[in-house]
């Protein structure tokens, strides 16, 4: 049972992981994107996403049947919104027969999610505000 949304409420990844968890899948994968204080030198104190939210559920689910049509299970959840450092931003979670796929899959999935889906972010650095999104 696949998950794919964007939400505004703190990510349950215990509950997300949980939900992956089936009997035919003997290998599970999962990125949990964070937020963290330093790019680099740049010292981050907070970020703010923005989405169209239909927009990109519409493409996030587009990217979960490229891997639901290989028999897997996928979760995929963004969260927007402001978030403080530390806070889970994003869980990609693919269950597979085995790890290779998951982790092959996994990967594809949020390289592709930060590439396609329309989801922006607002920097609040120490220095100043940036903006991002679209391929980061």
């Amino acid at each position: 049972m696949s998950i794919v949304k964007i939400v505004e409420e703190p990510i349950d990844v215990a509950g997300l992981t949980e939900s992956l968890m089936h009997d035919e899948y003997g290998g599970i994968d999962t990125f949990i994107g964070t937020i963290r204080q330093f790019t680099d030198e740049v010292e981050t104190e907070k970020i703010e996403y923005t989405t169209y939210k239909n927009m990109a559920e519409k493409e996030m689910h587009k990217l979960a049947n490229i891997v639901l049509d290989k028999g897997m299970d996928v979760v995929m959840v963004h969260r927007v919104g402001e978030l403080a450092l530390g806070e889970v931003a994003v869980f990609i979670g693919v269950a597979a027969p085995h790890r290779a796929e998951a982790f092959e899959n996994c990967q594809m999935l949020i390289d592709t999610l930060k590439k396609t889906v329309p989801i922006w972010k607002k920097e609040y650095d120490k220095d100043k505000i940036r903006w991002g999104g679209l391929g980061e």
